[in-house]
């Protein structure tokens, strides 16, 4: 990816407060396109769009009772695109949740902290 283009991410995750936070922060300083899922599911319907990076919760079934975890789907995901990059988000502090993720290829696991939306924005800029 080039550092200076615009980059297509997926924001997959069922708080809207936070997807909401985390787009406006994305494309302050660049012309980022952004698409919001509420479900692993919808996000799955526009996988051949081909974002350059899906930033997808570890937990989302608040919107959607019966949704898939952000595992299932990120296993979905390396499946038929193993390529693709993930970041994974999650308020979960656990080390083995975060080494899970990585050993099923998400690229990092980043903590909903004060710090996760800088933390995302310097992944985003350093995938290639």
């Amino acid at each position: 990816m080039d550092l200076d283009m615009p980059k297509k991410i997926f924001i997959v995750d069922d708080d809207t407060m936070l997807t909401e936070a985390l787009k406006d922060y994305l494309t302050r300083n660049t012309l980022n396109d952004i698409y919001i899922f509420n479900t692993g599911e919808e996000c799955l319907n526009h996988l051949s769009e081909n974002p350059d990076v899906i930033i997808l919760d570890y937990y989302l079934n608040s919107v959607q009772k019966d949704a898939a975890n952000g595992m299932e789907i990120l296993q979905v995901i390396k499946k038929h695109y193993p390529g693709m990059h993930v970041i994974m988000l999650s308020s979960q502090e656990h080390y083995a949740i975060a080494l899970q993720t990585i050993q099923k290829g998400a690229e990092q696991y980043v903590v909903k902290d004060e710090t996760a939306f800088e933390k995302i924005a310097s992944l985003i800029r350093e995938l290639n």
